[in-house]
């Protein structure tokens, strides 16, 4: 037989507390709400990834046939126009497109060019004159047209 003291008192199992319960049950329930928040983003991480490819697939897809309808590999005059008529003073404007050029020039003209899809230039032409655009390829290759201004 085990004697207690006064001052002693029997000690209290800690499974006898219902602290301890609660405190697990509301353990557990974090674990698995954790679970559930970390799983859901790994699950929207890989759908957004996934997305993200696609945007990216359809992107490059556009992007060729953009490509291939401004001229594809080749390199191309894709479009050169002026203002057709002016008077004598006034400013008109060469505009032209370019595909796959390394260099523009467009002659007579004091003003740089460089290639563009969609490019236009002032020109002040003192008397009817004809602008000839001339593009080169890093292939040493060259392509040319001309437009003219009429002056009155």
């Amino acid at each position: 037989m085990i004697m207690i003291s006064e001052n002693q008192s029997p000690k209290k199992s800690i499974f006898k507390n219902p602290f301890v319960y609660s405190s697990l049950l509301i353990l557990v329930v974090a674990v698995y709400v954790g679970w559930i928040i970390f799983s859901r983003h790994q699950d929207t991480r890989a759908y957004d990834e996934r997305a993200a490819d696609a945007q990216a697939k359809k992107q490059r897809e556009q992007d060729r046939a953009a490509i291939e309808q401004l001229g594809g590999r080749q390199l191309a005059i894709q479009m050169l126009y002026a203002t057709p008529r002016i008077h004598r003073g006034e400013t008109a404007q060469v505009c032209f497109g370019v595909a796959n050029a390394k260099t523009v020039t467009l002659e007579p003209q004091n003003s740089p060019v460089w290639p563009s899809h969609n490019l236009c230039v002032d020109v002040k032409p003192a008397k009817t004159t004809t602008y000839t655009l001339t593009a080169a390829g890093a292939d040493g290759n060259s392509v040319s047209q001309e437009v003219t201004i009429e002056v009155h």
